[in-house]
């Protein structure tokens, strides 16, 4: 932006800089009048939140002493295709005041943490995005994307007087407490295998039981755990009870908050589990995978009825070569990308199989295919077509059939799945 074009929107006098901890309480009034909640920050709001502090890490935008625009990242880990965990630049909590929209504030903030994202060594950046038309312009793609059903359990012809797993599992109500010390070694194992999952802190399944609490009107919810029938616990949900009544009768609803398995097996105990309790009659089922299992767990399919699919965690890549080489390929082939981006741009060739991957900065290869680092960001965990992408004019072709070539190598055979909000 020119000297001019900053006079003229006001910019100049507007500091963007790490916040200080005595900051935070009006770092979080603008962050709350940005997501336009309650503005007022109290200590009871505030207390749980020092713990997301990380100096550096909290970016704020100041008109005079007020700060009027937000940012936070953290470090995170994000599965890639095949297990292996990729180290992320986090952003959550990005907001700018209605007083000072289109200023370029969000463009700075996010100029800065990406820079020093890269700086650090970071692969990949990552975020869940409120607003669909923003992040594009900073290099994300949807990297994920989120189902929600609603099963109506008398439809689904299940026994309802189910009362065991098959095969000699068990079904344990847990509480708590339980869930904090199953919960982070269950989840681990799940997301090891299950790419576009990301880690969780302790401070996570602290929130997750409501041993730090966030919001005020946090419920304790209900946490099944489910059990082989050699005792390893391989699957968890956690699920909360709305009661309704028609008629004189019962029409529950069971909403669940997140649910993990790492078996088939456990995966359909909980779901036959929730769908067995007395009164409930239809079951949310949370954020899942479009591809996920659920809807052909019961003998008719149309009990679950798909009520959302939306894109959910947005990928950015800061390292192109650490990204492809740290994901696995089921086929071999060879593919040259031309980047066009401010931070990554330029020529890769990559070379990938069974085996493993390379990928290397050429001048002496020619493209395949010029893509944007939005649209390859999309392509990274498997979920995107490169021939989607080139028909919507995102991506080029300079090889006749490269779009088709790449789908090839880069798709995987079942969706990544991000079940987590941040």
């Amino acid at each position: 932006m020119t000297s001019e074009a900053a006079r003229a929107t006001g910019t100049t006098d507007l500091d963007i800089r790490p916040i200080t901890e005595s900051e935070l309480a009006d770092w979080h009034r603008a962050m709350r009048v940005g997501f336009l909640d309650d503005p007022a920050v109290t200590e009871e709001v505030l207390e749980p939140r020092r713990a997301l502090f990380v100096p550096g890490r909290l970016l704020g935008a100041f008109d005079g002493s007020r700060c009027v625009a937000t940012f936070r990242s953290f470090d995170q880990e994000v599965t890639a295709v095949g297990g292996a965990p990729v180290q992320a630049d986090a952003i959550s909590n990005v907001t700018v005041s209605p007083t000072h929209r289109r200023r370029g504030l969000l463009t700075r903030m996010m100029g800065m943490d990406l820079a020093a994202a890269k700086e650090r060594g970071d692969v990949v950046a990552t975020l869940i995005a409120a607003e669909y038309p923003i992040y594009g312009r900073y290099g994300f793609g949807a990297g994920t994307h989120s189902a929600l059903w609603t099963v109506r359990v008398p439809r689904t012809g299940l026994d309802l007087r189910w009362s065991a797993p098959e095969g000699g599992g068990r079904i344990d109500l847990v509480d708590g407490e339980d869930v904090r010390k199953l919960g982070p070694e269950l989840h681990d194992r799940v997301r090891r295998q299950q790419p576009g999952m990301v880690s969780r802190t302790e401070l996570n399944w602290h929130s997750l039981t409501g041993l730090v609490r966030f919001s005020p009107s946090w419920t304790e919810p209900y946490y099944a755990a489910y059990r082989s029938a050699d005792g390893e616990v391989q699957g968890l949900v956690s699920y909360k009870a709305k009661s309704e009544w028609r008629s004189n009768q019962p029409h529950d609803t069971a909403e669940v908050d997140w649910l993990l398995a790492s078996t088939p097996a456990a995966e359909r105990a909980l779901w036959h589990f929730l769908c067995s309790i007395d009164w409930i009659t239809e079951v949310k089922s949370g954020r899942r995978a479009p591809d996920d299992l659920l809807p052909h767990l019961f003998p008719d399919a149309r009990a679950a009825e798909l009520t959302s699919l939306t894109d959910w965690l947005w990928i950015r890549i800061l390292d192109v070569v650490a990204a492809l080489e740290a994901r696995t390929y089921d086929t071999e082939g060879a593919l040259v990308l031309e980047v066009t981006d401010d931070l990554v741009g330029g020529r890769y060739r990559l070379e990938a199989g069974p085996e493993g991957a390379t990928c290397t900065r050429t001048t002496t290869h020619d493209a395949d295919l010029t893509v944007e680092a939005g649209a390859l960001s999309s392509l990274w965990l498997g979920d995107e077509s490169a021939v989607r992408l080139a028909a919507l004019g995102r991506i080029r072709e300079e090889r006749a059939g490269a779009a088709r070539s790449a789908d090839a190598l880069l798709r995987t055979s079942r969706r990544p799945w991000c079940p987590d909000l941040f």
